[in-house]
């Protein structure tokens, strides 16, 4: 397993980590299998969505924001329920197939850390894990 370390610069942000992930699975030189990108953070998500119009990101961050509604109204006393929210709505993790010795993702799509509640300095774990078959 693999950490990379990602910082953030925005309260609400998708960062495109797709770059970082290949550059794992390629360091593996495993030619079939799964690639798992698992975020430890409860504010923190994972996403895959499309990176050739950013206008894809714009939108779903105004949608997120749209779906929270008046985050005064949440109780818990950090003041990040909103982030918390999301990060429940989203999801901590996404797995990748790898075919060939890579990522198989289609051909607009990305892997993304959603930061939630930034901006801050996030972990990613990124687990490459072999086809035993090798199909």
């Amino acid at each position: 397993m693999r950490e990379l370390t990602v910082q953030t610069h925005a309260h609400r942000e998708m960062v495109d980590v797709t770059a970082q992930v290949r550059d794992v699975v390629g360091e593996t030189r495993i030619a079939a299998g799964m690639c798992l990108v698992y975020s430890p953070h409860t504010t923190a998500a994972v996403t895959i969505n499309e990176n050739a119009d950013p206008d894809v990101v714009t939108d779903l961050l105004r949608s997120w924001v749209d779906l929270l509604g008046d985050e005064r109204r949440f109780e818990h006393a950090e003041g990040n329920s909103g982030g918390h929210a999301l990060t429940s709505l989203v999801g901590p993790s996404v797995t990748v197939p790898i075919a060939s010795g890579r990522l198989v993702l289609g051909q607009w799509q990305a892997i993304f850390l959603c930061e939630f509640d930034g901006p801050r300095q996030r972990t990613l774990h990124v687990q490459v894990i072999s086809d035993p078959v090798g199909t």
